[in-house]
């Protein structure tokens, strides 16, 4: 970085500060080359010039998304826009292709979801905000476009989130090239799943990182020609093998020994572990357990995962066995032998392990014991076996363990490897490498410096591809580069990798010699390179070295160098697991393939890891290298701290300030002529005066400056380091000079503006004074005529106040004793009725409650005996239910049972009937009989009585006479006969009580005959119907699969297969006489004229049913035939829907069991929409199946029995009786149907909508046409969206507007302008016009049309609203205004459409309408959070409206955002809602269900009258359709 060359007094600046890195202030003096500054904390510091930088004060206030855009390529600029992103949750950034990534240390599920990879499928780079799923879209489109190879380098401190970024790299290249692999599982799959595996045995908790990697990682995914993944690698470097052995509190160990001691009790038990503490290898630190990480739940998801990477049960004991082994192993411990310098196990718990882990590495134990303390040295006179002391013994010990260790991690790399298997004819790979960053810590050993060397390889390789991007962005804009010089690292790469005379070389050397000790090796270091420049020699240490690294000087203790630089197996280790039994174990340790005499066979990590690393620097090489920085932003692992001095070391370490350094070594800052026009036309009014092109405006510009040393190139200014600051220097007077001319005539007016408000305001103070005089003298007159008035009405006012007191006293005394009065007699009549309802309800409420009581005793013991019934009941069904077989054949002897029992209680029921018929005409007529004597009796009584009477009164009306008159015979007679006529009469009586009491007698034996009767008939009819229950209980068991497969086909789209037999079924159903079901109780037989049809021969019936079935055949095959052709629209009604109505109501279709008229409709709409973009078509199959559905959903109505299947439905008819299912079947049956209408004199008029009780079929029917209007619904909605997405991504941003907007007076140039602006929304209006009219005049229904329209513009608002958010550019002020004349253009459209077809269209704009809204807006800092919330933008929550307050700039007018107080605010309630679980999701989803449901067409659409149609030309002379003229004609005439 360049010094700063024009800080002027006034400048704003950064200052190196020891705390906080950088710190801004201003300068306040200059005193040669000390500069003197105020701070922003107060503070006056003073600062050498070339430390002080100059401060962009223009700089968005949410940073800029990409720092090659910042004005001052700098330091502590590179900084600032770090922390100012981090603050708005921005975690990544920019630095040309280089992507930075924060650690935000909190979860951001919104950042990575399925909605944000499709949102970056496709976009450029840099055309949305930063992200990791950019980086991995410009490599994988560069691979698909170009051919070549990819990778992409993760680097990063332990702790900077580099294996989350890995893991989100690796799922967008799967989301973007995923594709099945073998056995169900995917390669994709297969290699993020090798993650939990590689973390669980390579990854460790440190003092940084709770999940550090201690390997490094490449993971390549290979491709074929298609883009699809069809292979992947996973290379590792340099496993940590001494954490195995040891660790430091408060790190961990490698995680599966934590996993494994927390495995289920049964595991455990298996390989004999415990609690982690009673472990040598796990106790030397404290933690044990990870916050937040539950280690059971961990080591099944290992175990998972290993299933998906391919390891097989049996493998995966294997490994977790050998890893208890290694937890044994690491207890057994040494003591002191016999001999000198032997040693022996140092007690019983040393055994134990011991024999445990040579059980579980199923070898002798003994021969185990021997390969700890014992060695073997061969002679050429004799073999040698001597023992070791315990030091040596415990190092024996540890290096068994950390050998067998690394081969079970090489072991699981291979296997991972092979199992997802590598395409060998792929010729293009995207390789992901997740590297450990430099490390720098008080000791560093030799693992840090492998790490370092790694990162300087890597450090030259990102310094060529910087210095190479830099070229070739200079090369694109034909500028002159040739004098830049390149910043390289060879020095340092020379220093350690160089032979004969690097480090590694030494150290492979000193390795070789038995008696060399860190101490000669250190000495050796000294002597070779001690003129190094990049070599420097501690002073106070013997063993030390440092080397002055890209990211700084690192000081390496050389003591234990030499042990882990030696890569050997020890022979007896190396034979013992060879001999063991377990071929796993053994399979870990391959025979060496040249045996030698020698005790071990010398290799170096060292050189190891050199060929490995330039193996890995080949591979980039041949890639296209995209590079992401993980940056950690403070060691406290929290969210929301950024610590200064933390990330400027690890941006040091990254590269990324080498970078710029680079960069500043070039031309650091560019800006496009716009850009640069804009920002500093102001020192040349005249160039933008002129009408000039922007390349030579900026020429006229610069040279008129009189700057040198720049360049111009295609469409940029390249600017040296340095001559931004006199820019904007000079920029700065230039604007001071118009300030300070502004602010001389603002003073002027003010002060001018002043003197004449005081001369007013004295003219004004001198009248109101002599006013006031004025008043103060009639107001003192006035005063003293009031006080006489006052004084006079005081004087009335009191006489009269006395009286009226007097008289309101008088009337309240009388008042309130009359008002007593009528209160006691009020009250007395209230309480009298009060008792009187009190009576009244008590009276009531003890009737109710005995009421309630006795009922609910009754329903009590009704419930407690029907549930005793019901349970025997059910234990009787689960007996019989046992077995499949005997249910069936239960099953037909029921309906036999039932068949005989219905037959014989129809019979039962008929011969009473009769009977009671007969009885009732014999009784009655003995009745008449019997009244008609009485009748005579009455009248021979009455007439006796008369005669009687007549006498009497002739002897008391005779005179009395002495004589004896004699008695005339004739009188007598008369008496006599009509004596013996009335004992006749009474013997005739007696005998007709006699014969009444006969008859009453075998009337009353005759009823109780009866009675029991039908006692008995109803014990009969109730065991008919239990049997009947019973049976269709067990056959719904039996049918449960027949009943999935139909309600499977009610949702099916599917044509459903056609009916087989119908003529068949329908005999069945007529059910011929047999003797069986024939014959009547007493075995008689009756013919009854329903009976003769069943009697029918079946040679009888087959001929009229095969024309009948021709004939129906050949109608289907017209109406199929005839609805396949556009048949248009009458009146505005759909022929065709019309006419598929009128023929199955008339054909009686939806009635019937069985046809195969509904697949055919089906079939033919099927294969008429199978047209996915003839929008033609679908709106008119739209209108016809809405039409239908509509009739179909008013006419039908589901009977009780149409949920069930077919053969459930055949044991459930309506009619019981044989001879109604006999006329059910006859009338069910379409052959039945057809011969009604065949037979018929005269064409029967349809019923305007009549119900009609559907059947299986035509309830199906429903269904089907149901799911193909949703369909074709969908397929129109998804066609138009088809066709205005490509323009809504024009919409989304004004492309930017030429420099004649910036000059006045070119009011016609931007009217012009303006309407090229918005031709991309007239496109769309366009289009919404099209399908408007497509759907009217098809009479697409106008409720079905709202739908539609109403989802296209939510699917504008979604697309608009995700994009506005996503690209900071579109968040301008600008942007708004062009966004808002579009959405002017859509509500214009919606007012044209009216609210009959745009309904609430609009109002799904509603989060882009408010977004654009709060865009628009001036005096944004004045709004509080509330008034934005409420009133601006209700609809947008915190999560979006911190987005977009955070990303908007103006470009028009440079104003601000929203305050900063209302940015914490809204940064606090993200933090509740997060901690509440609310989605922190600030992106819109699209809505593609179906919006309405059958009943809402059915409740939305008008009633269709049907009768009206004209039919088509094809059926109109056909004799079989004549009905459909029935109702025309009518009208006619």
């Amino acid at each position: 970085m360049v010094g700063p060359v024009n800080i002027i007094v006034g400048s704003h600046v950064w200052i190196e500060d020891p705390g906080v890195a950088w710190i801004d202030g201003e300068v306040v003096k200059i005193n040669g080359e000390q500069v003197h500054a105020q701070t922003t904390n107060g503070k006056t510091v003073v600062a050498n010039m070339a430390n002080v930088f100059p401060k962009d004060t223009e700089a968005p206030p949410g940073g800029v998304d990409d720092m090659t855009k910042l004005s001052y390529l700098h330091e502590p600029g590179v900084l600032n826009n770090l922390a100012m992103r981090y603050e708005l949750n921005e975690i990544y950034t920019y630095t040309g292709n280089i992507l930075i990534a924060v650690n935000p240390f909190q979860r951001l599920p919104h950042l990575y979801d399925t909605h944000m990879m499709e949102q970056y499928k496709g976009a450029g780079f840099g055309e949305l905000s930063p992200h990791v799923f950019a980086i991995a879209e410009v490599a994988y489109r560069a691979m698909i476009n170009e051919g070549k190879s990819n990778s992409i380098l993760v680097s990063g401190e332990s702790g900077a989130g580099k294996t989350e970024t890995t893991k989100m790299l690796m799922r967008y290249l799967a989301y973007l090239g995923g594709r099945s692999g073998v056995e169900g599982r995917t390669v994709e799959q297969q290699v993020l799943e090798s993650n939990p595996v590689l973390e669980a045995f390579g990854n460790a908790k440190t003092l940084r990182n709770n999940n550090s990697s201690r390997f490094g990682k490449f993971v390549e995914l290979q491709f074929d020609n298609c883009g699809r993944i069809s292979g992947a690698a996973v290379r590792t470097y340099l496993l940590e093998r001494s954490r195995v052995c040891q660790i430091s509190d408060p790190e961990r160990n490698y995680h599966c020994f934590y996993l494994l001691c927390a495995a289920p009790p049964e595991e455990r038990e298996k390989f004999k572990l415990g609690d982690p503490t009673k472990f040598h290898y796990l106790n030397q630190s404290k933690c044990y357990k990870l916050d937040g990480v539950d280690d059971t739940e961990e080591y099944l998801a290992t175990r998972r995962a290993m299933d998906i990477v391919g390891i097989s049960e049996e493998e995966q004991d294997s490994i977790f066995r050998v890893v208890a082994a290694i937890l044994h192993l690491g207890n057994v411990e040494f003591a002191k032998g016999k001999e000198i310098d032997s040693s022996v196990l140092k007690d019983k718990t040393s055994r134990f392990h011991l024999d445990v882990t040579a059980e579980l590495l199923r070898c002798d134990a003994k021969s185990l014991e021997d390969a700890l303390i014992k060695r073997v040295m061969v002679t050429p006179e004799e073999v040698i076996t001597r023992t070791l002391d315990p030091d040596s013994a415990m190092g024996s010990r540890d290096a068994l363990a950390k050998t067998i260790y690394s081969r079970l991690f090489d072991w699981l790399v291979d296997k991972i490897n092979n199992s997802i298997g590598q395409d060998p004819n792929s010729k293009t790979i995207i390789g992901v490498l997740d590297i450990y960053g430099f490390e720098s810590f008080k000791i560093n050993s030799f693992e840090q410096f492998c790490i370092n060397f790694t990162n300087e390889k890597l450090q030259q390789h990102f310094n060529q591809h910087v210095f190479k991007m830099e070229q070739e962005d200079y090369t694109k804009e034909e500028i002159n580069w040739s004098y830049i010089e390149f910043v390289d690292n060879k020095d340092v790469l020379d220093l350690i990798e160089k032979k004969p005379g690097g480090v590694i070389a030494l150290l492979d050397e000193a390795c070789m010699f038995p008696k060399s000790t860190h101490e000669t090796f250190a000495q050796k270091l000294y002597q070779t390179f001690k003129n190094h420049k990049r070599f420097i020699k501690p002073k106070l240490s013997r063993t030390s070295f440092a080397i002055s690294h890209y990211a700084g000087e690192v000081t390496y203790a050389a003591d234990l160098f030499l042990d882990k630089n030696k890569d050997y197996v020890v022979a007896e280790h190396q034979d013992l697991l060879i001999a063991s039994t377990d071929t796993f174990v053994a399979g870990l340790f391959p025979r060496l393939p040249e045996e030698t005499s020698s005790k071990t066979k010398f290799s170096s990590i060292g050189s190891r890891f050199k060929l490995q690393l330039q193996s890995l620097m080949e591979t980039l090489s041949s890639t296209e290298p995209h590079y992401i920085r993980c940056v950690k932003p403070n060691n406290v692992l929290k969210p929301a701290i950024f610590e200064n001095v933390n990330v400027i070391q690890q941006l040091r370490c990254g590269g990324v300030l080498e970078a710029i350094r680079i960069s500043c070594a070039g031309y650091p800052t560019k800006r496009t002529f716009y850009e640069f026009l804009n920002r500093f036309g102001v020192l040349a009014p005249e160039v933008l005066e002129g009408n000039y092109d922007d390349k030579v405006a900026c020429k006229m510009l610069l040279d008129k400056i009189g700057l040198k040393g720049y360049e111009l190139g295609k469409t940029k200014v390249f600017l040296r380091a340095g001559q931004m600051a006199e820019l904007d220097a000079r920029r700065a007077e230039v604007l001071g000079n118009a300030a300070r001319r502004i602010q001389r005539q603002s003073r002027t007016y003010i002060a001018c503006k002043e003197f004449r408000a005081l001369r007013g305001a004295a003219i004004v103070l001198q009248s109101n004074c002599r006013g006031k005089l004025a008043c103060n003298l009639y107001e003192e007159m006035r005063r003293q005529a009031a006080a006489v008035k006052i004084q006079k009405s005081f004087r009335r006012h009191i006489a009269r106040e006395s009286y009226l007191r007097i008289r309101h006293s008088t009337i309240t005394v009388q008042t309130s004793l009359r008002g007593m009065v009528a209160r006691n007699e009020f009250r007395f009549r209230k309480q009298m009725k009060a008792a009187t309802i009190i009576q009244a309800r008590l009276r009531g409420h003890l009737a109710h409650s005995y009421y309630k009581k006795l009922q609910k005793a009754a329903l009590s013991s009704q419930c407690g005996w029907r549930s005793r019934v019901a349970r025997r009941e059910l234990r009787t069904l689960k007996m019989a239910a046992r077995d499949t077989g005997a249910l069936r054949e239960a099953k037909d002897k029921l309906e036999k049972r039932v068949e005989e029992l219905t037959w014989r209680l129809q019979l039962e029921k008929r011969q009473r009937t009769e009977l009671e018929e007969a009885k009732a005409q014999e009784y009655a007529k003995q009745q008449e009989a019997l009244q008609a004597m009485r009748l005579e009796v009455e009248e021979a009584k009455a007439a006796v009585i008369r005669e009687r009477e007549a006498a009497r009164k002739a002897i008391e009306e005779a005179p009395p006479v002495i004589k004896e008159t004699p008695v005339l015979v004739e009188d007598t007679e008369k008496i006599n006969s009509l004596t013996s006529e009335v004992e006749a009469l009474k013997a005739s009586l007696q005998s007709e009580r006699e014969a009444a009491d006969n008859l009453k007698k075998t009337f009353s034996e005759a009823e109780a005959r009866n009675s029991e009767l039908a006692t008995e008939l109803e014990n009969a009819t109730r065991k008919a119907d239990q049997l009947h229950e019973s049976v269709q209980r067990l056959e719904e068991k039996l049918s449960n699969s027949e009943s999935e497969i139909q309600v499977l086909r009610k949702q099916a789209l599917a044509i459903s297969p056609t009916s087989r037999s119908m003529p068949a079924r329908s005999k069945t159903m007529l059910l011929p006489r047999t003797p069986e079901n024939g014959s009547l109780l007493n075995g008689e037989t009756k013919t009854t004229p329903d009976m003769t049809l069943a009697v029918r021969e079946p040679e009888s019936e087959e001929k009229p049913q095969k024309y009948l079935n021709e004939k129906q055949q050949e109608n289907q095959e017209l109406l199929v035939k005839c609805i396949s052709q556009n048949l248009g629209y009458d009146g505005g009604k759909p022929v065709a829907a019309c006419v598929i109505y009128k023929c199955l109501l008339q054909w009686r279709s939806f009635e019937v069991e069985r046809t195969s008229v509904f697949d055919r409709i089906i079939q033919t709409i099927a294969s008429a929409i199978d047209v996915p973009d003839n929008n033609e078509v679908l709106a008119y199959w739209l209108s016809n199946s809405a039409t239908l559905l509509l009739l179909l959903q008013r006419t039908l109505k589901a009977s009780g029995a149409a949920s069930l299947t077919p053969q459930r439905r055949r044991t459930t008819s309506t009619s019981t009786s044989l001879f109604g299912r006999m006329s059910q079947g006859l009338r069910g049956s379409p052959q039945s149907a057809a011969l009604s209408f065949m037979n018929r004199q005269g064409v029967a008029k349809l019923d305007d909508l009549r119900q009609v009780e559907a059947k299986y079929p035509a309830l199906l029917f429903k269904q089907q046409l149901t799911a193909f209007l949703e369909k074709i619904y969908g397929m129109i909605r998804d066609n138009l969206k088809k066709e205005i997405s490509p323009l809504l991504g024009l919409c989304i941003q004004a492309p930017r507007t030429s420099r004649g907007s910036l000059v006045k007076g070119r009011a016609q140039a931007n009217a012009v302008a303006q309407q090229a602006l918005i031709a991309h929304w007239q496109s769309i209006r366009k289009s919404l016009n099209s399908y408007l009219n497509l759907m009217k005049v098809n009479n697409a229904p106008p409720f079905l049309v709202r739908k539609v329209f109403t989802q296209i513009f939510s699917f504008v608002n979604v697309q608009l609203f995700n994009s506005l958010l996503l690209r900071r550019e579109c968040c301008s002020f600008s942007n708004g205004e062009y966004v808002k004349a579009g959405l002017a253009e859509l509500e214009q459209w919606c007012v044209e459409a009216t609210d009959e077809y745009a309904g609430s269209a609009w109002d799904e704009l509603r989060h882009i309408r408010q977004a654009v809204g709060f865009l628009v807006i001036h005096q944004k800092p004045k709004k509080t959070l509330d008034e934005i919330t409420r009133e601006l933008c209700p609809v947008l929550s915190i999560q979006q409206l911190y987005r977009i307050s955070t990303m908007y700039w103006d470009d028009k007018y440079g104003t601000h955002s929203v305050s900063s107080d209302v940015i914490a605010n809204m940064r606090v309630m993200m933090t509740e809602d997060s901690n509440n679980a609310v989605s922190s999701s600030f992106l819109l989803d699209d809505d593609s269900s179906i919006p309405f449901t059958v009943e809402d067409i059915s409740k939305s659409m008008k009633q269709v009258d049907v009768n009206d149609i004209e039919p088509p030309q094809l059926i109109r002379e056909n004799s079989g359709f004549v009905f459909l003229h029935t109702r025309k004609e009518g009208s006619t005439s």
